[in-house]
């Protein structure tokens, strides 16, 4: 793998994605992205390590333009502005992270063996939580529940 980081650009796949960007007219770019996402989220066997780290890269994107995502900042990630992406592609973008670190993955399988592995997993989980937040889990009832008897119409 000829990476050297764990962000979503710090790999020569995604570096060069980045490039393709830049250099694509300004209306092709949306498209490039995507058909990152949809290869890495489609229903194949197998996710090559290229797409997996494509679609990671194409996701960091989606998640800078969420209100509530971080810039994509890479030296090595796309320069030249990006189009306003639409909303859809947010879902589009979990379904390709989800593939990314399932066990059809060969990015996922490379990264097991890694060092910092976790780091690279935390930082996927960071990036598909902008896009579908979980739902933290409720401490208490939102309203109380009191029952009426039927028969004298007395809460109890």
């Amino acid at each position: 793998m000829g990476t050297w980081d764990i962000g979503p650009f710090d790999n020569d796949t995604a570096a060069d994605f980045g490039g393709d960007l830049d250099e694509a007219a300004l209306e092709e770019r949306e498209a490039m992205i995507r058909g990152v996402l949809k290869r890495a989220a489609g229903p194949a066997d197998f996710l090559g390590v290229s797409d997996g780290e494509r679609a990671v890269a194409a996701a960091a994107l989606v998640v800078a333009q969420h209100p509530a995502g971080d810039p994509a900042c890479s030296s090595y990630g796309p320069s030249e502005p990006l189009p306003e992406l639409p909303a859809d592609l947010r879902m589009l973008a979990v379904d390709a992270l989800d593939q990314v670190v399932s066990d059809r993955s060969e990015l996922a399988e490379l990264w097991a063996d890694a060092a910092n592995w976790s780091k690279w997993r935390q930082d996927i989980t960071r990036l598909r939580d902008v896009l579908d937040p979980p739902i933290p889990p409720q401490e208490e009832a939102l309203f109380g529940i009191s029952s009426v008897t039927q028969s004298h119409g007395r809460r109890t």
